[in-house]
């Protein structure tokens, strides 16, 4: 035989072994196919199981069947003040041991079996007892799978979205930290029947890119929460979420903006106490500024019997305001009153030099007379008592009287009005700045205090 035939006859030969063996390896993979469709006919097939009875105990006791519970935080879209409730989407699991769904796995060519019909198996009776609404994800198929592994051990898993609620103590608002929980709990069956742990390791977790619009998540804690009611004790899980509220949009959406309004009702102040219409116009924008700063303030919160933080703060800023208001009114009096004052004694300066001049009239005409009485010394006219009270007066102004340097430096200002103007200009501003050195230490102690 020739060379190249016997070439090409091995070739012809390797070639039809391998085709031999790959239609042997597509063989077994449809029989292996068929074989994950004969166990699940097996085990679940008609009078074989009854998902009506629950599985058995630990080791196949009589004992409480227990279910270990997890959960994968994708999103949390909303914290509402208002309604007091947040709104979670999450990946529930729950596993289990079910001792008759075992099978065999043909030395471990079947991992497990798939299932997306949850009523063909026992499933826990779980349900979120703080749940408000709450839906299953259908797109583009349910988003839901069971997963049966050969020694028995079965997996639910399910992506669900759910609003819970969430009470919280707004005393500190906006500088507080909210704790909202998550609670899982059987309905029916009780502790003697069934048992919820958490899964051992890492029970709960967080996506690691979670973004909140005024809250961080600082830590989540696990917990259990078994309730005892009438009708017997029932098996409860709870995870906390301790949320932090972002003080930053606060500072620059309240903070900064009522401080403005306070300092901008400080102008008044500082212009003509006869601006009358300036001024008033100034108080009056400057209060129902802040009037409805506090309204937008309280609209976007509940109505809680107890005061807030921020209720203080706009409570005093509207006071500052109100105050800045009022004091030009006291302003205005004091300033009418000095130009009364200063009328009078123009009056009085006039009278008495009328007063003088009919007594130099009256001096003369008895100098010109021819008769003369030596009884001057016993008659007291008018102008001596004038003149004794004006000696007393320039006795009492030529007293030395003991340097002040508060005295001194408000006789710069002769007119009361003006004086009130000038000590509002440094009292207002002290008083605001002591505010808010008690205000900052008070309320960022107590939230350190309360986080401790």
């Amino acid at each position: 035989m020739p060379t190249w035939l016997a070439t090409h006859t091995a070739s012809l030969l390797l070639l039809l072994a391998c085709l031999a063996q790959l239609s042997r390896c597509n063989q077994g993979k449809v029989n292996f196919r068929e074989k994950e469709k004969q166990v699940l006919d097996q085990i679940l097939g008609p009078g074989r199981y009854d998902a009506r009875i629950r599985p058995s105990g630990a080791n196949g006791t009589d004992g409480p069947a227990t279910v270990r519970v997890n959960i994968f935080v994708r999103s949390i879209s909303k914290i509402d003040d208002v309604t007091m409730e947040y709104s979670v989407q999450l990946t529930f699991r729950e596993q289990w041991m079910d001792e008759r769904l075992k099978f065999n796995d043909f030395g471990g060519r079947i991992k497990y079996l798939t299932l997306t019909d949850a009523n063909r198996v026992w499933m826990p009776d779980l349900f979120f007892a703080n749940e408000k609404e709450g839906h299953f994800h259908n797109i583009i198929m349910p988003n839901v799978y069971i997963r049966i592994f050969p020694y028995g051990s079965v997996l639910y898993s399910i992506r669900i979205s759910l609003t819970l609620s969430c009470p919280m103590n707004l005393k500190l608002y906006p500088l507080d930290r909210q704790t909202c929980s998550l609670r899982m709990a059987s309905y029916g069956w009780t502790t003697d029947d069934l048992v919820f742990l958490w899964k051992d390791g890492d029970p709960v977790q967080v996506v690691k890119n979670l973004h909140l619009p005024r809250f961080t998540l600082e830590k989540f804690l696990t917990d259990y929460c078994n309730s005892k009611t009438n009708t017997g004790e029932y098996s409860c899980l709870k995870v906390d979420l301790l949320f932090k509220r972002e003080f930053s949009y606060y500072l620059i959406q309240i903070y900064i903006p009522c401080c403005m309004l306070v300092i901008v009702s400080w102008v008044s102040f500082w212009l003509d106490q006869n601006a009358v219409p300036a001024r008033v116009s100034l108080g009056v924008t400057t209060l129902l500024t802040m009037a409805t700063q506090t309204s937008g303030i309280n609209a976007s919160l509940p109505p809680v019997s107890y005061t807030k933080a921020i209720d203080v703060w706009t409570g005093v800023c509207l006071t500052f305001v109100f105050g800045a208001l009022l004091e030009f009114a006291l302003v205005n009096y004091a300033s009418r009153s000095d130009m009364h004052r200063e009328n009078m004694k123009k009056q009085r300066r006039q009278c008495e030099l009328e007063h003088a001049a009919s007594l130099e009239a009256a001096a003369d005409l008895l100098e010109d007379g021819t008769t003369t009485f030596a009884m001057k010394p016993l008659v007291r006219h008018p102008g001596d008592a004038l003149s004794l009270e004006n000696a007393r007066t320039c006795e009492i102004h030529m007293q030395p009287k003991r340097d002040n340097c508060c005295r001194t430096w408000l006789s710069k200002f002769p007119t009361r009005s003006k004086r009130i103007d000038v000590i509002s200009r440094i009292t207002f501003p002290l008083v605001f700045a002591l505010f808010n050195l008690v205000y900052w230490s008070t309320y960022l102690f107590r939230e350190e205090a309360e986080v401790d």
